[in-house]
């Protein structure tokens, strides 16, 4: 039995290294591109990329915590998608803004659809059947945030984009990410 968990731990760290090698290596894609290919349009300052540190740190915190809280697959799939879905909504909305441009003050409101998710994630306690709630209450507040900030903005030409991801991609991605919960949640149920 200890040589198995021993090859597990070891395999665990494995693949523990490799998740934060990959997020180093997302954060190296623009310093290599403002380096290499000026042309591509990359001009981080500094503050940029503290900014990136740490929200990917964030990210990868957030994962290894997920991992430690429960062995269940799909509760690890939930987490993880919704930690990436936060990531990108956040992301998207410092970098060029979700409506408009990133000064438009309607992009907050998708700051308060990360606020919804954070609050869920706290009063379930992380329990699976709690987050599966969670993430779908975060859905629709992505809805609710989504038909606002879209319908008091001017239509242009990326509309079409940001009605498909506002309205479509992310609410779907946290929807998904409540059904893995909700599955975690089924399977606890059973072993128990």
């Amino acid at each position: 039995m200890g040589a198995v968990a021993e090859t597990s731990r070891r395999g665990g760290s494995a693949v523990r290294a490799i998740g934060w090698l990959m997020l180093a290596a997302l954060l190296a894609v623009p310093a290599l591109a403002m380096r290499f290919a000026p042309q591509a349009g990359f001009n981080w300052t500094a503050s940029d990329f503290v900014v990136a540190s740490v929200l990917l740190g964030g990210v990868g915190l957030a994962v290894e915590a997920a991992v430690r809280i429960s062995r269940h697959w799909a509760y690890r799939g939930g987490a993880l998608v919704a930690v990436g879905t936060g990531f990108l909504l956040l992301w998207a909305n410092l970098a060029v803004g979700l409506v408009g441009d990133e000064d438009n003050v309607l992009n907050w409101l998708f700051v308060a659809v990360l606020a919804v998710a954070a609050a869920g994630a706290a009063l379930a306690r992380l329990r699976a059947a709690g987050m599966a709630k969670a993430m779908a209450t975060t859905a629709i507040a992505q809805l609710a945030a989504a038909a606002v900030a879209l319908g008091a903005t001017e239509a242009g030409p990326g509309r079409p984009v940001e009605i498909a991801a506002l309205a479509g991609l992310f609410p779907a991605a946290w929807l998904f990410s409540a059904w893995l919960f909700r599955q975690a949640a089924r399977e606890a149920a059973i072993c128990s």
